[in-house]
């Protein structure tokens, strides 16, 4: 199973940019991965995937701030965050699907004040 271990969060004002980083234990090749947060109190949400055919996804209220990029080099991750907004402000983890299984990283906290 693929280790993932996310990076990068932190605190920053409204208006401000983060990038986060997602690197796993091994390649990256042929694995769809992806970007979910966890609101205080509420559910975990999708925030942007990418394919093994680097077909990319956004959540509506993310799309134009956030992009989701790869660096296979790197076997890393990222999602660079711009106009953050304190509605913005979550947990922030990395998923990746690799045939039957699925890998989550433990989690980086993204708090945007205003």
């Amino acid at each position: 199973q693929v280790q993932l271990v996310e990076s990068g969060g932190g605190l920053v004002q409204a208006g401000g940019s983060l990038r986060l980083a997602c690197a796993a234990s091994g390649s990256i090749f042929r694995i769809s991965m992806g970007w979910y947060r966890q609101p205080p109190g509420k559910q975990r949400e999708m925030v942007a995937t990418t394919s093994t055919s680097g077909t990319t996804n956004y959540a509506d209220s993310v799309k134009g701030r956030f992009t989701i990029s790869r660096d296979y080099t790197k076997n890393t991750m990222y999602l660079q965050m711009i106009s953050l907004q304190p509605e913005d402000t979550a947990v922030y983890y990395c998923n990746a699907l690799k045939g039957p299984e699925t890998s989550w990283g433990q989690g980086t906290q993204v708090t945007v004040s205003s």
